[in-house]
């Protein structure tokens, strides 16, 4: 009897020609230069003045008596902050051989764009949960506990019973009092922002603004909203911690945790700010938040390689302009 045609018979498989899959993060993912206003510099490293906020806020005003003098006073400024841009730098070669023998489908120069992006992105995220997403950076802090809160814990915001509506308008309470600002920002990590958006308090707030009969949709918005702040921020990004060549493992960069801090608009001249970006722009070729990707040819190895560098300094400038919850979910 014979054969049909098996399937390997009459088809080959080739790559597809329209279609690849890279799960690629999108840069909406990343909150690192968006909390802080970036101050571009022309200088790796400099100083920068501080104001002494209580000499502006104290009352020295005093009656005057006919003929005396004015009661007066003075400020002091400190000179002595620094920043210093450190250079990170990734690249990414790709040989003759392997250009030569690329599928169509394939864009090397492309993807190695991509990867060496993407690289900075996370360095870039990393060290903002370094600089300013954790403990010991902050004057306002309080730490989240599954039960019995003292006056520097709250208790955490998955369990039941507990009150984030409550502790936010505090710490904006807190933050005010201190400073006289109020937060403008408030940076979440993405399972903070879940179990805030669905914690039985806030969906009672945001439903009864909403059409009747839809479901309560709460969004970075509605939170802002509801904390009279003017903007929620969540950190979506995630980073494999795994080494080459091992299992991945993902997990979100931001962790179990929440800021509130204070930014303008744009950095100036007596502008109080929680922190800054130092972005140096004198670096050769780089772009205004410190960024430079090269194409260059590797005679030696036959390769080309694409290098991306960034040299940038993120700063704490006001530690009272900021307020941390640590660990506030389970």
């Amino acid at each position: 009897m014979p054969q049909r045609p098996l399937q390997g018979d009459v088809h080959v498989n080739v790559p597809l020609t329209n279609l690849s899959v890279a799960l690629h993060q999108t840069e909406t993912n990343f909150v690192a230069s968006r909390v802080f206003p970036n101050v571009p510099v022309e200088q790796q490293g400099n100083r920068f003045y501080t104001f002494d906020r209580g000499n502006f806020n104290r009352d020295d005003m005093e009656e005057r008596a006919d003929g005396t003098e004015s009661s007066g006073g003075a400020y002091t400024v400190d000179n002595t902050p620094t920043y210093f841009a450190r250079v990170y730098a990734f690249h990414h070669d790709i040989g003759d051989q392997r250009r030569a023998n690329s599928d169509s489908v394939l864009a090397p120069d492309r993807e190695a764009t991509k990867l060496c992006t993407m690289k900075a992105l996370i360095k870039k995220e990393k060290l903002f949960v370094t600089n300013f997403f954790t403990t010991s950076i902050w004057t306002g802090i309080k730490t989240g506990v599954a039960s019995g809160p003292t006056s520097v814990q709250v208790l955490q915001w998955d369990q039941a019973n507990s009150t984030p509506i409550e502790d936010i308008w505090e710490a904006k309470a807190s933050m005010l009092e201190l400073t006289g600002f109020e937060p403008t920002h408030l940076t979440l990590g993405y399972r903070v922002f879940k179990t805030l958006i669905n914690h039985p308090d806030i969906i009672d707030r945001v439903k009864y603004g909403q059409m009747p009969g839809s479901p309560a949709m709460i969004s970075e918005a509605e939170l802002a909203a509801l904390f009279k702040i003017q903007t929620v921020l969540v950190m979506r990004s995630i980073q494999n911690t795994a080494k080459e060549n091992q299992t991945n493992v993902h997990s979100f960069i931001g962790g179990k945790h929440a800021l509130l801090t204070y930014s303008p608009s744009a950095p100036g001249l007596e502008t109080p700010a929680s922190g800054y970006t130092f972005s140096w722009t004198g670096l050769t070729g780089a772009g205004t938040m410190g960024q430079v990707i090269s194409k260059f040819r590797l005679q030696q190895n036959k390769a080309d390689r694409i290098e991306i560098e960034m040299a940038f300094d993120m700063k704490v400038v006001t530690a009272d302009l900021g307020f941390f919850f640590a660990s506030v979910i389970g």
